[in-house]
């Protein structure tokens, strides 16, 4: 008999009731870091890091790129508890967890963290018996050096998938810039003190919508055979998307790619930064922040974990912010740079074509003969090992100039949820499966 999806929220309830008997189960298998039922002391009294299961492998659950430094944050956020909300999108036994630095003006010492389920979507309490202390090399804190990152060890945790986690971490002295992802579409919360281990969350009053230090969630898993990174600007990044409601077009494709059949298992790595360029980095005022595809590639994409397909949605931005680029074959080459990179790892590459931006303001022919000559050029094959046009399913038929009023968020540059779900409909996932090119 067939039977309805579970809703998120019941596959959230659903998820909690099971984490106990999935965790006490564990421990025939797993020696490691916590008790049976995960609490603190237990955590605290054993300091050896889950060891992985023989079968299995770690794979990029979800990810999200250090794109600045937060503004006016000299100081961090010392004191308080940082508690990032994120969604999953691969289930496995074990997690990791990635801080990072990067744009930290000297090393970050973070004194307590911890990963735990969500007790509800986007919600900052944790379900029952799905909070863990994290441990870097056995002790509970940690030092990052400036413009660096660095994992937690393992911890056993049944990490569904899709379901939302939090991460906490706590921050004692000053120390800052605080890296950031500053377009989460996903609320965060603050509280004062070090609450990492609070699985309530009446203290985390303050709410956000950035991401700091978290870049990566890892699972040990044996059901998926790796992971595709999507390497964007503002569009893959979801800026236009509804908040919480995980309906960016990398959101989507992961839903695909967990229920479709025939597809391949893989888990979706969001890698987009608004504002990101091929060719070149800096935004506003500074030169650090938001660097450019060339400049973040290995980190961002060659360093995931069980990356094993590409997707690259970027070229709008040299075309539309200054300095603009003006030669699409300039564009072309950068992108062409990227594709080479990858097949040095032996990864595919799928590149989208440019999704129309005509009456966005500040735009005009110049601007659209640019992204034509740049999409015939992608169109060729010249570029990428595989095309997935964007620009076709986007744009409106009796203008193609511009998007389509039904997928048009209303800046007449950016999709709404709608635009997203069609995007991701449109990437033929068969490509992500396919052989991956051989090492040149």
């Amino acid at each position: 008999m067939n039977r309805p999806p579970l809703s998120r929220g019941a596959a959230h309830a659903l998820l909690a009731a099971l984490a106990a008997l999935v965790v006490a189960a564990s421990l025939a298998i797993f020696t490691g870091v916590g008790g049976a039922d995960g609490t603190a002391g237990e955590a605290r009294r054993s300091q050896r890091p889950a060891a992985p299961a023989a079968a299995g492998r770690w794979i990029g659950s979800w990810s999200a790129s250090p794109a600045a430094a937060e503004p006016g944050t000299a100081r961090g956020y010392p004191g308080r508890s940082i508690r990032n909300v994120v969604h999953t999108t691969l289930a496995g036994g074990m997690a990791r967890v990635q801080l990072s630095n990067l744009f930290g003006g000297a090393p970050l010492t973070v004194d307590h963290a911890s990963l735990a389920l969500a007790a509800t979507p986007g919600g900052p309490a944790a379900a029952p018996g799905g909070m863990r202390e994290l441990t870097f090399g056995g002790e509970r804190s940690v030092t990052v050096p400036a413009g660096r990152a660095t994992y937690s060890d393992p911890v056993r945790l049944p990490v569904g998938a899709p379901a939302d986690l939090l991460i906490s971490t706590y921050v004692s002295r000053p120390a800052g810039p605080v890296t950031i992802h500053p377009h989460a579409r996903q609320i965060s919360y603050l509280a004062p003190g070090d609450r990492t281990l609070d699985a309530g969350g009446a203290a985390f009053t303050a709410k956000s919508l950035f991401w700091r230090y978290v870049t990566a969630v890892d699972v040990w898993t044996a059901e998926a055979t790796g992971a595709v990174v999507a390497l964007g600007d503002s569009i893959t990044d979801g800026v236009s998307a509804t908040i919480g409601a995980d309906r960016r077009w990398t959101d989507f494709l992961a839903a695909r790619l967990r229920t479709e059949h025939g597809a391949p298992r893989l888990g979706v790595l969001n890698e987009g930064i608004s504002g990101n360029r091929v060719l070149l980095g800096g935004m506003g005022s500074s030169a650090v922040n938001n660097p450019s595809a060339l400049d973040r590639f290995d980190r961002d994409v060659l360093s995931r974990s069980g990356v094993r397909a590409v997707v690259v949605e970027l070229g709008v931005n040299d075309i539309l912010r200054s300095p603009r680029q003006t030669d699409p074959a300039r564009i072309a080459a950068g992108l062409r740079t990227l594709v080479e990179r990858a097949h040095t790892r032996g990864l595919r590459v799928t590149g989208a074509t440019l999704s129309p931006f005509g009456g966005r303001t500040g735009t005009g022919p110049d601007q659209e003969l640019v992204r034509r000559g740049l999409n015939a050029e992608i169109r060729s094959g010249r570029v990428f090992d595989d095309v997935v046009d964007f620009d076709r399913t986007l744009r409106d038929p009796a203008d193609p100039q511009r998007l389509l009023p039904a997928y048009d968020c209303g800046d007449h540059l950016h999709p709404n949820d709608a635009g997203y779900l069609a995007m991701a409909r449109t990437l033929d996932v068969g490509t992500l499966k396919g052989e991956v090119r051989a090492a040149l």
